[in-house]
């Protein structure tokens, strides 16, 4: 019987004990930090290749020679002159009336005509 009388003590303690709460205490201290692992090797640094020489510049071709010059053709001859034609005959003057007392008073021209014919 006397494990009997604490197993009921110990099943009360432990159900009282679910009603109550009690604050938390404070925090405990802060753990030290762990030491840094130590920096890795950086390679080196590689070799720059050389720069290239400039390649050469090319030639200038020659310059082509002037054509000739076409020559002149040659000039044409004037055309002979055409013949002028002959004169054509005037007619023979006529002769005046008579002069009346109150007629008006009679003239010939005498004008000759030249016929010159186109080209």
């Amino acid at each position: 019987m006397k494990y009997s009388k604490l197993l009921v003590v110990a099943a009360a303690t432990l159900a009282l004990g679910g009603c109550f709460s009690l604050p938390a205490g404070p925090a405990g201290p802060q753990g030290a930090t762990g030491d840094t692992g130590a920096t890795g090797y950086t390679g080196a640094r590689g070799n720059t290749g050389a720069t290239g020489g400039a390649g050469a510049t090319g030639s200038t071709g020659a310059t082509g020679g002037a054509g000739a010059t076409g020559s002149t053709g040659a000039t044409g001859g004037a055309g002979a002159t055409g013949d002028t034609g002959a004169t054509g005959y005037t007619g023979a003057t006529g002769s005046t009336g008579a002069t009346g007392r109150t007629g008006a008073k009679g003239s010939t021209s005498g004008d000759t005509v030249i016929v010159v014919p186109a080209k």
